[in-house]
């Protein structure tokens, strides 16, 4: 369980500190940029590409197979035709020749039916590959780019590395300084912000985190570190410059 400090000030100092830990953690993040993002889309869209080609791969062996097939009937069917052919020279009457006839048509039927399907698959195969060999490509293109961030985020956090891990271990024991309610609510705010800032000084009689104006009487109250108090317009935690280290201007 946190622990407890034992003066406001001391919680407002705590609470101060762990604010500008987070916000140097911050700066850290946007000088990596969006790429910890580009990494894992390019790394996404080349699974999702590696399932296309396979995919399309697949789809090629299925219509090698049924060209295949298609082939073997025609061989059979053409096989048979010349078996009928040679049995229509032996028939005796006009039942056999007619049912000989019928076959041999049957049959010729058969490989004009596998000789279209051949051509269909061959043109849907055309498709296929056309489209694996763009693929293909567009997946080699999405590799490179994706060493090319690799290498420029590996950069930038071999740079950061011993900053984050000295930042880290600051950030802990600045955290075991603050009570877990006002820990909850420190992230709450902190979380609820683009700019990720919680704790705010007043600067001029305005509010450092929305800017806007600060009564005059709670100004003194902030300054005199009594209780602990939050913005009435953006709900961050308040502190006077004093404690940030900050010549407040006299206006």
């Amino acid at each position: 369980m946190a622990k407890k400090t034992k003066t406001i000030e001391e919680r407002l100092r705590a609470l101060y500190d762990l604010q500008t830990i987070d916000s140097k953690f911050d700066e850290i993040k946007i000088m990596k940029g969006a790429l910890p993002i580009e990494v894992s889309d390019l790394e996404d869209e080349i699974k999702g590409l590696e399932t296309r080609i396979n995919k399309l791969k697949s789809q090629l062996d299925d219509f090698e197979d049924n060209i295949s097939k298609h082939k073997d009937n025609i061989k059979t069917s053409e096989t048979l035709i010349e078996r009928y052919q040679k049995q229509l020279d032996e028939v005796k009457n006009n039942r056999e020749y007619e049912a000989l006839t019928k076959e041999i048509e049957l049959q010729s039927l058969e490989i004009q039916l596998s000789e279209k399907r051949i051509k269909e698959a061959n043109d849907q195969k055309a498709a296929k590959v056309e489209m694996l060999e763009a693929t293909t490509e567009k997946k080699e293109s999405k590799e490179k780019d994706l060493v090319l961030k690799n290498e420029e985020l590996e950069k930038i956090i071999v740079k950061t590395e011993k900053e984050e891990a000295t930042l880290r271990t600051k950030s802990d024991k600045a955290r075991q300084k603050i009570e877990e309610r006002m820990l909850k609510y420190y992230d709450k705010t902190r979380n609820a912000y683009r700019n990720g800032l919680a704790v705010v000084t007043y600067r001029r009689g305005s509010c450092g985190g929305c800017f806007n104006r600060i009564p005059p009487q709670l100004q003194i109250e902030i300054g005199n570190r009594k209780e602990i108090i939050t913005c009435e317009h953006c709900g961050r935690l308040l502190v006077d410059p004093e404690i940030a280290g900050i010549l407040e201007e006299v206006e």
